[in-house]
């Protein structure tokens, strides 16, 4: 019952009660110090008075550079972009063949599938006429034949001869690849400012493009790059990762603020297929294309070409920063609400060193006590 009179039948307002101690006023201003410091640390230095807008992005890319290989398959031969960027056109990243198993004159023709489980026969009763697995080179014809002097496997239609399967050539067939040159364009896109830009600022002419190639020290800006300075650049060897492929990544971070007209990329590289340190195998990256046409007798011939390369993708990042009222008004707000938190900080410290503070800072007026003076004045009587 008690309780429920104190809830239903009391009022309390607020009382300003002036304490005359240096320990308490000290405290009191180094409080309201760090609240303002950090009000000022937060809006202000942190850019929390500004709202934010993620990035929309769009990235294509020109690969340069020519290459001469003398092979026993190929003989002598030119390597220009038609041949060593598979595909030609891809979303934010391209395929830079390196090195390649070649299998030539291939024709549509019966022969001895490659040595496998699902493949090796003793006889025609092995082998199923009409099967064939995903790994395999072709269709089962149902009879056995000699792969080579000891081993038989079942026949198929297939592209023959089928695929050989033997390690690619190290060093590299394109070694000389790290001398080619990468032009990347890369347009962003903040909707909520309407504001758009590209990676190719405005002040870079033509002659500037045609000379230019990133540096970090000498040319950050530069969006022409040598594709050795990304390996050394991402602490990798070209050289090594050429022979069985790879994954590389540039990275270009947009950090936008608007107030200010500050809004460049900054770019940085690395490998995203890095060796599993527990296991033994080297990291793969490689695919498989023809070249199609017709040999002498009119039939329809294929190379096979099984390329390793460098995929590389470029990925974008990024927001921009501008001033908005509401949204400084709202952090404001809240970080003001620490100001009340130090009142009843400083309260209970001197409640605490303070024997008088309670019976002083709190004082009980009763209704019946209150004597009304001219109608609308009261005597304040304290019990």
């Amino acid at each position: 019952m008690k309780f429920l009179k104190r809830l239903f039948c009391e009022y309390s307002t607020p009382q300003i009660l002036v304490v005359k101690s240096c320990r308490i006023g000290i405290l009191y201003r180094v409080y309201q110090i760090s609240v303002i410091a950090l009000i000022f640390n937060y809006v202000i230095l942190r850019r929390e008075h500004q709202t934010t807008d993620n990035i929309l992005s769009s990235v294509t890319t020109k690969v340069k550079g020519i290459t001469l290989t003398n092979t026993s398959e190929l003989g002598e031969q030119i390597w220009d972009v038609a041949d060593y960027i598979i595909p030609s056109q891809e979303a934010s990243s391209f395929f830079l063949m390196t090195n390649m198993i070649l299998t030539p004159n291939q024709t549509l023709s019966k022969c001895a599938e490659y040595p496998t489980l699902k493949s090796i026969c003793t006889s025609d009763m092995n082998c199923t006429k009409g099967f064939k697995y995903a790994r395999g080179n072709g269709v089962q014809t149902g009879r056995c034949v000699d792969f080579s002097d000891s081993v038989k496997t079942c026949e198929v239609l297939a592209w023959c001869p089928v695929e050989k399967k033997v390690e690619p050539p190290n060093p590299a067939l394109l070694a000389d690849a790290e001398n080619f040159t990468i032009l990347i364009k890369n347009n962003i896109q903040f909707t909520k400012f309407n504001f758009n830009k590209r990676n190719i600022l405005p002040n870079m002419s033509r002659s500037y493009l045609a000379n230019c190639v990133f540096n970090r020290n000498t040319d950050p800006n530069c969006p022409i790059f040598r594709i050795k300075d990304i390996f050394e650049e991402a602490r990798e060897d070209f050289q090594t990762m050429a022979v069985y492929g790879g994954i590389m990544a540039v990275q270009i971070q947009w950090d936008c603020d608007l107030d200010t007209d500050s809004c460049a990329p900054q770019y940085s590289f690395r490998r995203i297929d890095k060796k599993d340190p527990e296991s033994s195998k080297t990291p793969v990256h490689n695919l498989r294309f023809a070249k199609y046409y017709k040999n002498s007798d009119g039939k329809d011939t294929r190379t096979l070409i099984k390329g390793y390369g460098i995929r590389l993708d470029v990925l974008v990042y990024g927001k921009a920063k501008k001033f908005c009222f509401l949204t400084t008004i709202i952090n404001v707000g809240a970080l003001l609400s620490f100001v009340s938190v130090v009142d009843y900080i400083i309260d209970w410290f001197a409640r605490c060193i303070l024997k008088d503070f309670s019976r002083e800072k709190y004082k009980y007026l009763h209704e019946q006590e209150l004597i009304r003076v001219n109608g609308d004045h009261f005597d304040n009587t304290v019990v």
